[in-house]
């Protein structure tokens, strides 16, 4: 009785307050599914089974190709290619976030620099940060250790934020953004509009 009422305590959580959700068995399916995931996110890492797509920039006046994002996929061993909005939250929730965007930084980094080895013209890496990396106290030694280990000049590595971590704590956010362009690194800021600056 009690992990039922449990389930549906967290189930009328994801709701927000000010209401409340009934029992029903498929809510115990829901929290297996949770804690399979999260067990397969841990095994994922330590698998290697991310990897990084980039989506072009281009230059509408020249045609040139000046940036691209990086985007994280799952590339699951029995479930194929998994949607980041499927473990994102799940990575999120449970603090994976960090060390899955750790990677991310870095091997977005390596692809940069090798390309750059190739003999391809320079371009910016745009790497999304989310609320719970921002918010580490240690981002900036692990975006430093990222261009040393890559060998990447930090003028070619773009941060996206957006705006409604920026707003979650001001004076830390700006006190990050300043001490990450003091490393030459760019910021962007996505969803700018969308909610305190519209």
């Amino acid at each position: 009785l009690l992990a039922n009422a449990d389930a549906a305590m967290y189930r009328a959580k994801e709701f927000g307050r000010d209401n409340f959700q009934f029992y029903a068995p498929e809510f115990n399916t829901r929290a297996h599914e949770k804690f399979v995931l999260q067990e397969e996110l841990r095994n994922a890492l330590a698998r290697s089974e991310f990897i990084l797509l980039y989506q072009p920039q281009v230059d509408l006046r020249s045609g040139e190709v000046f940036a691209v994002e990086a985007l994280l996929r799952w590339k699951h061993p029995t479930r194929g290619m998994v949607a980041p909005n499927t473990f994102i939250p799940t990575a999120e929730e449970t603090g994976l976030i960090v060390p899955i965007g750790d990677w991310v930084l870095h091997e977005a980094c390596r692809q940069n620099k090798a390309w750059q080895d190739a003999g391809l013209p320079p371009l910016t890496v745009c790497v999304n940060v989310s609320a719970r990396q921002f918010r580490e106290p240690n981002l900036i030694g692990r975006v430093v250790n990222a261009l040393k280990d890559s060998g990447l000049e930090a003028r070619h590595l773009e941060l996206e934020v957006t705006e409604s971590l920026i707003m979650q704590d001001v004076e830390l956010a700006v006190a990050t953004m300043n001490a990450l362009q003091g490393l030459g690194v760019q910021i962007s800021i996505d969803d700018f509009g969308t909610g305190y600056s519209s």
